[in-house]
């Protein structure tokens, strides 16, 4: 794999900190195209099919980078996040979450007229629902029964439940049992591999063909291996990578391609800044952390509050100077996508580019 995958996108002659406006989120596109090539060596080491998830980037240039790396697919967590994507000509697309409701039935199936599409289910209220939406339909529409993977969030918590989903699928008109899906709490990978495992040979010996055995995680990426049980991989954080990530030992600090960029606007007390990017530009997302965020460079600080628009930081050595700026690698980087129209493109110390995030707010 050589060349730039983003050639698209060259540094300009413009120093990017010289005129940067705050807060700001900036995503330096080295950092990110060396966690490209290096989610898309996992996936050739590991044997699987790499299906990235763009909710972590909301930004068609970026899937398509994904793609051309050897990703089959994307995964998408709305339906409106998908009609983004495939308006983008993206157009092979998991949406990993229980569609409800006849509105987002009737644009679920406008979208699987445009691109290749796949969806989950959990319970048999879904399963009714998209069957009556694409019973007739000249295609069948594939889906996964999801797994609780020990979030406690979407999925079965059982084989036998699983299984009951996946004859009930198999049967439904317009429908395609295509396997299962799950997403692993973090340190429970090996137990989501012996439930993704079991549900195979549950399937197998009911008759059924469970083609797609999907897992993910960006944590989990440094741990896995090659497993005859697993034929998809799902992976978003990876792209950017965050502070939780760093935390579970998935990225390093070098890895960070994503920051916050703030002013500090006051100083009252010779250790205390607060800063112009509360909870609307760094989210209040904790992960089980200390602090919303890591400031770069700045091991001292800590990060104790949000307010909307303010972020009040401890600095055990010392305070910023009112004006000056700093870098703050987020603790979910996910959500500060959503929380802004546009990034930051840069590569090292040169401005690339302001970009659109253009599924932003998708949340339907």
């Amino acid at each position: 794999m050589t060349g730039s995958v983003l050639a698209g996108f060259p540094a300009t002659t413009i120093r990017w900190r010289d005129q940067l406006d705050t807060p700001a989120v900036v995503v330096d596109l080295d950092i990110v195209e060396r966690n490209l090539r290096r989610g898309a060596e996992f996936a050739a080491s590991a044997s699987v099919d790499f299906r990235p998830h763009i909710k972590t980037h909301k930004i068609p240039a970026l899937a398509r980078a994904q793609l051309e790396l050897g990703a089959c697919g994307i995964t998408a967590q709305k339906v409106s996040e998908a009609e983004i994507m495939a308006d983008a000509g993206l157009d092979d697309i998991l949406i990993s979450f229980n569609i409800l409701g006849r509105t987002k039935l009737q644009r679920l199936r406008a979208l699987a007229e445009r691109v290749r599409l796949r969806t989950v289910a959990d319970n048999a209220t879904v399963i009714d629902g998209l069957s009556s939406a694409f019973s007739g339909t000249p295609d069948r529409l594939g889906v996964l029964v999801e797994l609780d993977g020990a979030l406690k969030r979407c999925g079965v918590p059982t084989v036998e439940h699983a299984m009951d989903h996946a004859r009930k699928v198999d049967r439904a008109a317009g429908l395609r049992f295509d396997g299962f899906m799950i997403y692993p709490a973090p340190d429970h990978w090996q137990d989501a591999l012996t439930f993704l495992a079991a549900c195979k040979d549950a399937a197998l010996q009911a008759g059924l063909d469970p083609r797609v055995l999907s897992t993910g995680g960006s944590p989990d990426m440094v741990k896995f291996a090659p497993d005859a049980n697993v034929t998809e991989y799902r992976a978003g954080s990876y792209i950017y990578n965050d502070r939780a990530l760093v935390s579970m030992g998935g990225a390093s600090v070098s890895d960070c391609a994503l920051t916050v960029h703030a002013t500090v606007v006051s100083t009252p007390t010779p250790t205390r800044a607060i800063i112009d990017a509360g909870s609307k530009s760094l989210s209040s997302d904790l992960f089980g952390l200390s602090g919303f965020g890591m400031v770069r460079n700045r091991s001292d600080a800590d990060i104790f509050a949000l307010s909307e628009e303010h972020g009040h930081i401890e600095f055990a050595d010392g305070a910023p100077a009112v004006g000056d700026h700093i870098a703050i690698i987020p603790n979910h980087a996910c959500v500060v996508s959503n929380l802004t129209d546009h990034v930051q493109f840069v590569r090292g110390d040169y401005w690339v580019g302001e970009q659109r995030v253009e599924a932003r707010g998708t949340v339907q």
